[in-house]
C-alpha cells in the first residue's frame, strides 16, 4: 500500500516487474506535478495505482502546488503521500505542514472522500487531531506508523488502518506497535526504495518478510496471512 515507485533508478522496469508477479500496488507521489508521469508507469498495469500526493517535506518548497493538486484530485482514487512531520529538520516549516494538510484533508472531504496513505513521523498527535478536524476526508491509512501505543490506540479507535512493512519489524517499538494493532486492519506495504533489503533497495511488492512476521504474531499460517490481508486491502477499495 506505500512505495514510491517514480523514485527507484529504473521504475519501468519495476512497474514491468510487478505486473508479471500480479501484485497490487500503491505507488505514491510526493508532489502534485509528478503524479501525471508516474501514473503513466503504470499504464499497461491495472493492478498498480497512483496516489497524488504532497510531502510533508516538501510542503515549504511545493505548497504552491495545492491548486494543482485540487485540479489533479477528480482523476485521482488514492492520495498520499501526505500528512505531517515533527522531525526537528521539518519543524521550521510547520505552519506550511499544517496548511498543506488541511488543505488536502478539505480537498478529499469536498470530492467525496480519497483513500489516504498518512506520514505521521513525530507527529502522530497532531495528524490525528487534523483528522478529526476534516469529516468526510475518507479512509486514512497510517503509513509505518511509530507513535505512542496511546497514539495507537487512540487511532484504532478512529478507525484508521495501518500498512507495516519489513523496516517495522526491525525495531522492538515497531513490534510491539504491529503486536497491537487489529489484525483486520492491517495491510503491508515496502515503502521502496527507501527500505534496503540483503542491501538492496526492497522492491515494491516484495512483503514476503512482513508477511511472516504477521503470521507469527496472528498465529496463522503464512497463506492463512496473506488470504487476511488481502480481504483486507478489497475491504479498503470498496470503502
Amino acid at each position: 500500500m506505500h512505495c514510491h515507485l517514480d523514485l527507484y533508478p529504473e521504475p519501468r522496469q519495476q512497474a514491468e516487474a510487478i505486473g508479471k508477479s500480479g501484485s497490487y500496488v500503491l505507488s505514491v507521489t510526493t508532489t502534485p506535478s509528478a503524479w501525471l508521469q508516474t501514473q503513466a508507469l503504470s499504464a499497461d498495469h491495472p493492478r498498480i495505482k497512483t496516489a497524488l500526493g504532497l510531502h510533508p517535506q516538501l510542503a515549504a518548497e511545493r505548497v504552491g502546488e495545492l491548486s494543482l493538486f485540487d485540479r489533479l484530485l477528480p482523476q485521482a482514487r488514492y492520495v498520499g503521500e501526505v500528512g505531517l512531520d515533527g522531525s526537528t529538520e521539518c519543524k521550521p516549516f510547520w505552519g506550511e505542514q499544517v496548511r498543506v494538510f488541511d488543505h488536502v484533508l478539505a480537498s478529499c472531504a469536498l470530492a467525496g472522500g480519497r483513500v489516504l496513505t498518512i506520514h505521521s513521523r513525530n507527529a502522530a498527535t497532531q495528524v490525528l487531531d487534523a483528522l478529526q478536524r476534516h469529516g468526510g476526508y475518507g479512509v486514512a491509512i497510517l503509513h509505518w506508523f511509530s507513535g505512542t501505543k496511546k497514539e495507537l490506540l487512540r487511532a484504532i479507535d478512529m478507525d484508521c488502518w495501518f500498512s507495516v512493512g519489513d523496516a517495522m519489524t526491525r525495531s522492538k517499538k515497531g513490534r510491539e506497535l504491529m503486536a497491537m494493532m487489529p489484525p483486520n486492519r492491517v495491510l503491508t506495504e515496502t515503502d521502496g526504495p527507501f527500505v534496503s533489503h540483503r542491501g538492496s533497495p526492497i522492491t515494491p511488492g516484495h512483503c514476503d518478510h512482513v508477511i511472516s512476521f504477521l503470521s507469527q504474531q496472528w498465529g496463522l499460517d503464512e497463506r492463512s496471512t496473506r488470504t487476511l490481508v488481502v480481504s483486507n486491502f478489497r475491504q479498503v477499495v470498496s470503502l
